[in-house]
């Protein structure tokens, strides 16, 4: 059994890491604690534990990861915030690009939610684009987390869709750097509670078919188990609760110049929490799907 400690418990992901932890059987959640709860980073790394899950807002994660480093430099690090993302001295936890790297890394930095969707969707027409592509992406409100703001009032949601960060969001320049193509991203909040869409829209250098694109797709994804390929277009509602990402609705125009993508996920699980999971088993030696739902 490895022991692992999560600080970020009380969260929406922290919530969903609980449960994943309590089910694996080969993880023991020695620590699982608040931001909140009066225990000092230093106590924290005290703690004799082979892992830290750092489930913390962006901007509060490296006094925790400063004492772990200092007190336990061999254990591994999975940061679910923004702040090592940008960070060449991390490992960007994204397992369908970076899987042998994350097997070998003692500090990971877990990719965004809407990132995940994004580049999971465009990684395999990068070579082909002819300019930015265009991202409308929608997130319930969840993503905004539990600290109180408009963007996760349900009142302020009724009966609306709030768009917000519209130029230079973190997502965007986390994806332009992953994928060292540009894109264009407007992200969007919704009242329903969970689960993420995103609509990319894609100018293409030489006219291709949908055929070409879909094959494109198949071979970029037909050893991943977590990535889900459909010819419908996904609907949001149906990826509630899920760990993998699906693709689909792929459609391209009669001159074969602009082609539109759809892709869904989950933002607590399979754009979060799962994630956080998959890049852990795979720092600690374990199979990749340890503790995920079939």
């Amino acid at each position: 059994m490895k022991r692992v400690g999560l600080v970020g418990s009380r969260g929406y992901v922290g919530q969903e890491l609980v449960k994943l932890f309590e089910a694996h059987g080969a993880l023991d959640l020695a620590l699982a604690i608040s931001q909140r709860d009066a225990k000092s980073p230093e106590e924290i790394a005290a703690e004799a534990l082979d892992a830290y899950v750092l489930a913390l807002p962006n901007g509060a994660s490296e006094a925790y990861v400063s004492a772990i480093a200092k007190a336990r430099p061999d254990a591994v690090i999975v940061d679910l915030s923004a702040d090592h993302r940008f960070d060449d001295a991390w490992v960007y936890g994204q397992p369908e690009r970076k899987r042998d790297a994350i097997a070998r890394a003692t500090r990971i930095a877990n990719p965004g939610c809407y990132a995940t969707a994004m580049q999971l969707a465009l990684a395999p027409f990068v070579p082909l684009l002819e300019g930015p592509p265009s991202v409308f992406g929608v997130s319930g409100y969840s993503g905004a987390g539990t600290t109180p703001s408009p963007k996760n009032d349900p009142e302020q949601l009724r009966d609306n869709l709030m768009p917000y960060s519209l130029v230079e969001h973190v997502h965007e320049r986390e994806v332009t750097r992953e994928l060292g193509a540009r894109l264009f991203f407007a992200p969007h909040v919704a009242p329903f509670f969970r689960g993420i869409t995103v609509t990319i829209s894609m100018a293409l250098a030489r006219p291709s078919t949908l055929e070409a694109l879909e094959a494109r797709l198949r071979e970029a994804y037909a050893t991943e188990a977590l990535v889900r390929l459909t010819r419908e277009i996904p609907l949001v509602r149906d990826i509630a609760g899920r760990h993998d990402v699906v693709i689909g609705g792929l459609a391209v125009s009669g001159d074969g110049a602009h082609a539109v993508v759809v892709a869904t996920i989950d933002n607590l699980l399979g754009g979060a929490a799962t994630q956080a999971l998959r890049n852990l088993n795979l720092a600690l030696g374990l199979p990749e799907r340890r503790g995920i739902d079939a």
